[in-house]
């Protein structure tokens, strides 16, 4: 009888966890029709299955195929890439608001960036994207440095050390942006965060980092459950934790990077979604890391969505819904955290 009671409560977990992947599921799918079908332009349920299935070459249907579409699988990759990230930064630093955003990172990679477009006459989308990479593997280093490096300094001293790097970069970039403003006047949307000028060429570019991202989070996800044991018992195990984490700062450059390359730093995404998705399905990785992919896919789509309505029917940047959820969010967590070690 003692026996069974394990084996009903692991059957109720998995059909939770069931239900859980399934209406996440069916919410992302159900923002992805409502961010194609809902905007400047009013398109009917008809039109939208005759643009979707190609069964026309009218101008509503070129409109959802060629902007819609692109603009909503992006949104899609950028909320799951930027959400992973935020999940891996926070495990690598055993620190509960650790983040792309708040560790430097997504700074680092937009100050990249703008230096660059202001350097450079033209700069290729691909090649912003590298610069994204160098500037975000910067900006962490620099936030792991004043924090304490591997020795470390708990939540607080990283939580500080963070914000100070990231006000400083951004200010930085602020900067470069006003004494350029003729020259950097389009970048003040993608400044913010903005899905809005997303296309074909945008998608394809983010595919191979998307893949690519997941396949490897997927490979290294037996590595990364050393994240879980104290520094001490991995040593003791024989475990190289110096070169996991390494790797998992490497793979949060590649998703977060490539992601701010193309649609700027996107705030508080990847500080919101993991700890959703740890209070929902627990701290087992092999559960934990689809599902903050998939709840970060449906956060992103539905904030675009209501980004549209801000000030309809002018577009405005999605980064203002993702700040305005966000920033709440984090000093919640700030004053339950506070006093914990990393």
């Amino acid at each position: 009888m003692r026996s069974s009671i394990p084996a009903l409560g692991k059957q109720r977990r998995s059909r939770f966890l069931l239900l859980l992947f399934a209406v996440s599921g069916a919410l992302l799918l159900l923002g992805m029709l409502l961010s194609l079908k809902y905007g400047q332009a009013n398109i009917s349920w008809r039109i939208l299955i005759d643009a979707l299935t190609y069964q026309g070459h009218e101008k509503e249907h070129l409109y959802i195929q060629t902007l819609r579409l692109p603009r909503t699988l992006t949104a899609c990759m950028v909320g799951a890439q930027l959400s992973l990230a935020g999940l891996l930064t926070q495990l690598a630093t055993r620190n509960p608001l650790a983040s792309p955003h708040v560790f430097g990172i997504n700074a680092g990679a937009a100050l990249a960036v703008v230096f660059s477009l202001l350097l450079f006459d033209r700069l290729s989308a691909i090649g912003s994207v590298f610069i994204a990479f160098a500037g975000a593997a910067c900006g962490a280093l620099l936030v792991w440095a004043l924090a304490g490096g591997a020795q470390g300094g708990g939540v607080i001293r990283f939580a500080l050390a963070g914000i100070t790097v990231h006000f400083l970069l951004a200010s930085l970039t602020e900067g470069a942006i006003i004494l350029n403003q003729y020259s950097t006047d389009s970048m003040m949307f993608w400044l913010v965060g903005s899905v809005n000028q997303a296309g074909w060429l945008e998608a394809r570019l983010l595919l191979p980092f998307f893949a690519g991202g997941l396949l490897l989070t997927a490979l290294l996800l037996p590595a990364f459950r050393l994240l879980l044991l104290q520094d001490e018992v991995a040593a003791g195990l024989g475990q190289r934790l110096i070169l996991v984490k390494a790797l998992c700062m490497l793979l949060v450059v590649l998703l977060a990077g490539s992601a701010v390359a193309l649609c700027g730093p996107i705030g508080f995404v990847c500080l919101i979604v993991p700890h959703i998705a740890r209070g929902l399905a627990g701290h087992e990785l092999r559960v934990l890391v689809p599902l903050t992919a998939l709840l970060g896919a449906t956060l992103l789509v539905f904030a675009d969505l209501l980004s549209r309505a801000i000030a309809f029917p002018f577009e405005s940047p999605v980064g203002i819904v993702t700040a305005a959820l966000g920033a709440p969010f984090f000093i919640y967590l700030a004053r339950r955290k506070g006093g914990a070690a990393a």
